[in-house]
């Protein structure tokens, strides 16, 4: 696979080591000299100095050869610039960006990003799981905002309490990939019975995405 990264600091380093461990073929560009000799260095990338927002830089680094493509820049405004250039321009069919600000998500969704990361909202529930919260989150966007993963935690209140898989009858294009209870990790089937405080993992669809939600956050009435 033919990954381009274009960013700065230790994720990219990380990342790399990753994707080096993967036998990826790996691009990185990188603004920073001494970061650029490192990471060649460490990770057996090929590695240029330069802008990754820019076409020339992302050219240079093999673009129009690239599967995968992967914004982690420090500004959102760039990593989105960088992503479209990787885009439109050089037809890279997936692109990945690295964002900051939760709000502009839906933002990069209509540009037709692929994917993106929020580093606030995964510690976010890094740390609302570790002290118990419950909470409807959507962890990430797919296939262009097509798809979306969203964890949330069952309230002792909700109808879905009690009740089978089968029995909530969710509907199509709908998905709940997996079960957390009590450390313990379920993949559901149509018999699996719902509990108060169960952390559920949903695929929906955007015009599923609602319904699936209600099916198992209602109160009864």
């Amino acid at each position: 696979m033919e990954v381009l990264i274009v960013g700065e600091g230790r994720p990219v380093y990380f990342l790399a080591q990753q994707f080096s461990e993967k036998e990826y073929n790996m691009h990185i560009v990188t603004p920073h000299q001494d970061e650029a000799r490192v990471l060649s260095e460490q990770t057996g990338a090929t590695v240029l100095v330069g802008d990754g927002t820019e076409l020339a830089a992302q050219e240079q680094a093999g673009a129009r050869q690239a599967d995968v493509f992967i914004a982690l820049l420090e500004r959102d405004e760039d990593n989105l610039i960088a992503c479209q250039v990787a885009q439109r321009v050089f037809g890279v069919p997936y692109t990945l960006a690295l964002i900051h600000d939760p709000e502009h998500e839906p933002i990069f969704q209509q540009l037709g990003i692929s994917g993106t990361v929020s580093v606030t909202r995964i510690v976010s529930l890094m740390i609302e799981e570790q002290i118990g919260v419950g909470e409807v989150a959507n962890l990430v966007a797919l296939a262009k905002g097509r798809v979306t993963i969203t964890e949330l935690v069952l309230p002792h209140e909700a109808r879905a309490i009690n009740r089978s898989l089968s029995e909530l009858r969710l509907p199509e294009n709908s998905l709940v990939a997996t079960i957390v209870r009590d450390d313990n990790v379920i993949i559901p089937s149509g018999a699996s019975v719902f509990q108060p405080l169960d952390r559920i993992l949903l695929v929906t669809q955007p015009d599923t995405h609602d319904e699936t939600v209600e099916a198992f956050t209602a109160t009864h009435a």
